[in-house]
């Protein structure tokens, strides 16, 4: 099936909310796959360009991408059941609402960008905290813990997003859909993604009704 890919902005903020990704290769060994929590490096339009995130000096991963750095990050986003009960049309069938990307990228890393890396993302996920961690407040542990670990940057070759969020739905069907599934980050995402269509629905009505 030919899932909506969505702007930029949905694929930059898709990243951003669900920072923690698989970064998958293959190498001598075999596959290899390690969650990571990364952060997106976006150009002036907007485009997602390169991941930036650090792991484990001991991961045998990293070996296996310094000697063929290809490899992709799989980002999951909201996702979820979307059951006919919902809906109060007859004889609508289920289905499975997801926004999900997946890039091919070469990793490079980077002795020097490890603490940037590290600053880099504890200033994303503590953003929202009143008053954010820093990194220095690791104290005497700061040194033990950052010669454990190596920051690198996958500069992004190819994207490949899928935002299947109801823009296939009726607009009715959508309307209860979002209105009643249990999971509110998800019809959040449902709302945002078809916002232009619902807005344009509501103004027609709007119209109609004044007219």
């Amino acid at each position: 099936m030919d899932f909506p890919s969505g702007t930029p902005a949905d694929l930059a903020r898709l990243v951003a909310d669900y920072p923690l990704a698989w970064l998958v290769n293959h190498g001598e060994a075999g596959f290899f796959a390690t969650p990571l929590p990364l952060v997106a490096e976006l150009d002036d339009s907007g485009e997602v360009t390169a991941l930036i995130g650090h792991c484990s000096r001991r991961n045998a991963q990293v070996a296996a991408l310094q000697a063929d750095p290809r490899a992709h990050v799989l980002v999951m986003g909201p996702q979820g059941y979307v059951s006919p009960a919902l809906v109060s049309k007859p004889h609508w069938a289920p289905t499975w609402n997801f926004a999900v990307a997946a890039f091919a990228v070469t990793v490079a890393f980077d002795e020097d960008g490890t603490m940037p890396a590290v600053r880099r993302l504890t200033s994303h996920v503590e953003a929202d905290q009143p008053r954010p961690w820093q990194i220095e407040e690791a104290g005497a542990r700061l040194p033990h813990l950052m010669a454990r670990i190596i920051g690198f940057r996958a500069t992004v070759t190819a994207t490949d997003a899928r935002f299947k969020l109801g823009q296939e739905e009726d607009l009715p069907e959508l309307r209860e859909i979002i209105a009643a599934h249990p999971d509110p980050v998800l019809a959040g995402w449902m709302q945002r993604l078809n916002d232009d269509r619902l807005q344009a629905h509501a103004a027609a009505h709007r119209d109609d009704t004044t007219g």
